[in-house]
């Protein structure tokens, strides 16, 4: 039995934890925060309840194997879980509006044919069936496996290049475009190029320059489906914690780590704020790679031969929250998720990925309904959440003006999902961006592997990183995934390769 240290409470370190302690390892938590949960916030006031981070899941099937491989008990049992359906709804510039039925790749190609014309379902059935090849191929390295030594192979794009007509036909080897490319070569209607860059843009994405094989964000969507916990995203995180907790996982809150402790040249434990030590043989660090560098000696724990670089220079983008309460009951039939596009994406994408951290005149605002009574006092008010991708906040974060200013604009914006919106708002809590608001999406291939994250080893023996800013990169379920990497190679050595 090894002693484990464990660094933040987030949904990839709990994932972590919890199987280590099954495997019979004495894991101690340490969390800065008075709780767990890391970016799965919750905000409450009144009786209603928002979620602050990632509101719905993808492939609870990495959950499922987590309690399963942890107890007799399995997810459901602790936690119940609804498909949405539609999975989402769009509703573009022009006024054309499109409601995508949940894992159904039929349907999905009926209802853009019925809405947005005939032959557009196909294109965009055509276009998943290349996503499909990039999923494929790249499936067991980005998510099954730890970071090849190697990883530079991963920097050539999957996605197979398109065929061509003419004198040139089918380009040879794999394409180098990017998602924004494809999208105007593939998919020409620009209300299907919005759906797809809608996907990269609230991951944090920019789709001008992401390569290609970010493809595989719908694909997985619209493959695997879209979930939603009753209680909201939190009732994942409590459930987690609870199973570590049984598990006899020890958890200290409000016990910010200050230092990794390295002796003879080997992680050997941490040192909280309170100068208390915590001897391990092994650290876990479930923290951003800036915040783990100043954690250890001589700075960054990767070696520059085995840390991909980041996706684009500088802070990555983050999300603004913005919480209405509502008086009148949910309508029948409401879309639990509403995406209302921009009528500029143009000079969206420049205020994100450009700017001067100045948010858009008009973000893309996605408006999340859920139908649970847990998000409200009573049947007969609703609880709305609005989020939108904008640019990280400077030193200072947006003033409180300009997150005001921004918080209208979103609601106004919101009313071509909700009508009446403003008629109907009691109050209106801004939320925004902040450290556990930026965004990190899933490791992809291409891009010469700018687009990969730090591996979940490093050059200090015993010392590991976990969650959405290591291998395989950020989402709800890639750091569940990257609880089962770390775990496996604590358990089995560091030469093994995954579990399936």
């Amino acid at each position: 039995m090894a002693r484990i240290a464990v660094i933040g409470a987030g949904a990839g370190a709990m994932a972590a934890a919890a199987r280590l302690a099954v495997a019979g390892h004495r894991v101690v938590v340490c969390e800065r925060e008075a709780t767990y949960g890391g970016a799965l916030g919750r905000f409450v006031r009144e009786g209603f309840g928002f979620d602050t981070g990632p509101a719905l899941l993808h492939l609870p099937a990495v959950y499922r194997d987590l309690f399963v491989k942890t107890g007799r008990e399995p997810l459901e049992s602790v936690l119940t879980l609804t498909q949405v359906d539609p999975a989402s709804r769009h509703v573009f510039p022009d006024g054309t509006a499109v409601a995508l039925p949940n894992a159904s790749r039929g349907g999905v190609l009926a209802a853009l044919d019925g809405a947005l014309g005939a032959g557009t379902g196909e294109r965009w059935s055509d276009f998943l069936g290349r996503a499909r090849d990039a999923w494929d191929a790249t499936r067991r390295p980005l998510l099954e496996e730890p970071l090849w030594s190697e990883w530079q192979v991963l920097g050539r794009d999957p996605y197979p290049a398109v065929r061509r007509r003419g004198l040139f036909g089918r380009g040879k080897g794999p394409t180098t475009a990017t998602l924004a490319e494809i999208a105007r070569r593939e998919l020409s209607d620009p209300r299907l190029i919005a759906l797809l860059e809608s996907h990269a843009l609230a991951y944090g994405f920019d789709p001008r320059a992401v390569p290609a094989s970010a493809a595989v964000l719908p694909y997985m969507e619209q493959t695997f489906g879209t979930w939603y916990p009753a209680g909201g995203m939190r009732a994942l995180t409590d459930a987690l914690h609870a199973r570590c907790v049984a598990r006899g996982v020890e958890f200290r809150f409000g016990a910010p780590v200050e230092r990794i402790v390295v002796t003879d040249g080997r992680a050997a434990g941490v040192v909280t704020a309170d100068g208390e030590v915590t001897e391990a043989e092994h650290v876990i660090a479930g923290v951003a790679p800036e915040a783990l560098a100043g954690l250890v000696p001589g700075g960054a724990p990767w070696e520059p031969e085995d840390a991909p670089a980041g996706p684009q220079p500088g802070p990555a983008p983050a999300r603004m929250t913005v919480a209405l309460a509502l008086r009148g009951a949910r309508p029948d039939g409401a879309a639990h998720r509403t995406v209302v596009h921009t009528d500029d994406r143009a000079a969206e994408l420049a205020a994100v990925f450009g700017g001067d951290g100045t948010p858009a005149a008009r973000p893309t605002v996605t408006v999340l309904r859920p139908d649970d009574p847990a998000t409200r006092p009573d049947d007969a008010h609703e609880a709305v959440t609005l989020t939108a991708t904008v640019a990280a906040p400077g030193p200072g974060g947006l003033t409180a003006d300009a997150a005001e200013a921004l918080a209208t604009r979103m609601t106004e914006y919101a009313e071509a999902a909700v009508p009446g919106l403003r008629e109907r708002l009691l109050w209106r809590e801004v939320l925004p961006p902040s450290g556990e608001a930026l965004l990190s999406g899933p490791a992809l291939a291409g891009g010469g592997g700018r687009f990969l994250r730090p591996a979940n080893t490093t050059r200090i023996p015993g010392l590991h990183a976990v969650g959405g800013w290591s291998h395989p990169g950020g989402g709800v379920a890639h750091a569940g995934m990257s609880g089962a990497i770390v775990a496996g190679l604590i358990v089995n050595g560091e030469d093994w390769r995954g579990s399936s």
